[in-house]
């Protein structure tokens, strides 16, 4: 399985640009990549490749100028944390082939449809998981409330109440 930290930076990003959006929401300030970076301890280059792609692909604006920065483009649950890993162009893969199915001497290995399957499984569950999602089990977990998110491909989220 390859996940590098190309998707995770990028959704750990996002998360920070939408939880610092909303705070500033009454200012209606863009979020700056420096903050970010200082926040999250991202490096600032790598962070502004990383908003070149998210721009490009429509998940986040940008605002120029004194004062400037980022904003996340879309309604928070219009954007899954499949989208966001898609959009740096990291790919998600259990095969050893990248699903050209020439993983062992030009044809398929033994196991290329469990690995395969692993796949669907983990970009379905991703795409179930959306940065309203991941903003609102933050914040529950920052507010010490003893509820928390189960993230589920099947709902966006569940809550399951805490028995102490």
């Amino acid at each position: 399985m390859r996940l590098t930290t190309k998707g995770r930076f990028a959704v750990t990003a996002m998360l920070d640009l939408a939880l610092n959006e909303a705070k500033d929401s009454a200012n209606s300030k863009p979020v700056t990549l420096a903050g970010i970076s200082e926040r999250q301890a991202i490096s600032l280059s790598y962070l502004e490749q990383l908003f070149s792609r998210l721009r490009r692909q429509g998940l986040v604006s940008s605002v120029r100028g004194p004062g400037g920065g980022y904003r996340v483009a879309k309604a928070h649950h219009e954007i899954s944390v499949s989208h966001i890993i898609s959009a740096v162009d990291e790919l998600i893969d259990a095969t050893q082939c990248g699903g050209k199915e020439d993983c062992h001497d030009t044809g398929r290995c033994m196991t290329h449809d469990l690995w395969a399957s692993l796949n669907h499984k983990i970009l379905d569950y991703l795409s179930g998981v959306t940065l309203a999602d991941m903003v609102e089990n933050k914040r529950q977990n920052d507010a010490g409330i003893p509820s928390q998110i189960v993230f589920s491909p099947r709902k966006n989220c569940e809550r399951i109440e805490a028995t102490a």
